[in-house]
């Protein structure tokens, strides 16, 4: 059964110099060695365990672009049928940010907007994300987040769902939020916005799924069958790495279907 990447990137050379990227490099066990990836790796990574599409993002943080939606636009022209890209936008230029996405993003090329808020310190409540909240809600398409601690050595309080994101989603009642990277340690909290909100997801990025915490496994069985996608992070983690323990979750046809890329397919319209 194939599957969709919600989150992944092509990262710059730029990006992989920046020292917050040091914590992640010997998480995974590289040493401060990092390859940076290509369109042709990133596909034969994605065709090596049966990924028909991958999103990728966008990185704008205060010190400027990491990777631009010029360089993303121009992964998805090399492969327009297995890549789709998430926007970005400068937080502090709030009409900058507005026509950025009215210019860029067209629920076809470009099907949401990611803003990572551990980058820039901001809490996804924070008044400046709110003409992106409106934007999205404009152009029909989610508004992609971190949830959870931090990989690299950030504070980890701009990840917590509640109260940051519940402000949001009670604002923005029309507003479809997927929150990134599982939300661990705050998995109630987690379940709790699921509950509470029919429209936030969540994705698996970041994670190998034999690494996915209890809690986290007996929600996507339980309340968030429909509400759980597949994402690598990638390049952090190959597609493989992250599905090889994919049987041992002991999903049924339909919620494994779901979260390889129904959830996917019905979130980004894909």
């Amino acid at each position: 059964m194939s599957s969709i990447d919600v989150w992944s990137q092509i990262t710059t050379d730029r990006m992989a110099r920046q020292p917050w990227m040091e914590t992640l490099l010997r998480w995974t066990g590289r040493d401060g060695q990092f390859d940076v990836p290509t369109v042709e790796t990133t596909l034969a990574a994605m065709d090596a365990a049966d990924v028909k599409v991958s999103l990728l993002s966008a990185w704008h943080g205060p010190t400027g672009s990491l990777i631009s939606n010029e360089e993303v636009a121009s992964h998805i022209e090399a492969a327009p049928e297995r890549f789709r890209g998430l926007a970005t936008v400068d937080l502090n230029k709030p009409m900058e940010a507005v026509r950025i996405i009215r210019q860029w993003v067209d629920g076809e090329a470009f099907v949401g907007v990611r803003v990572v808020p551990w980058l820039w310190g901001l809490p996804p409540n924070d008044r400046r994300y709110y003409p992106v909240y409106a934007a999205c809600i404009d152009a029909g398409v989610p508004f992609c987040t971190q949830i959870g601690h931090t990989g690299p050595l950030m504070r980890s309080e701009t990840g917590r769902p509640i109260p940051y994101l519940e402000d949001v989603m009670l604002e923005f009642p029309e507003l479809k939020v997927v929150g990134g990277h599982v939300g661990f340690p705050w998995i109630d909290e987690l379940v709790s916005l699921a509950v509470k909100f029919p429209n936030f997801y969540v994705d698996t990025s970041a994670y190998a799924l034999h690494r996915l915490p209890p809690d986290f496994v007996s929600f996507m069985k339980g309340v968030g069958r429909d509400r759980v996608m597949f994402g690598t992070n990638w390049p952090m983690l190959s597609p493989a790495q992250c599905l090889a323990s994919l049987d041992a979750l002991d999903l049924p046809e339909k919620g494994r279907h779901a979260f390889l890329s129904g959830t996917a397919e019905k979130v980004f319209g894909l």
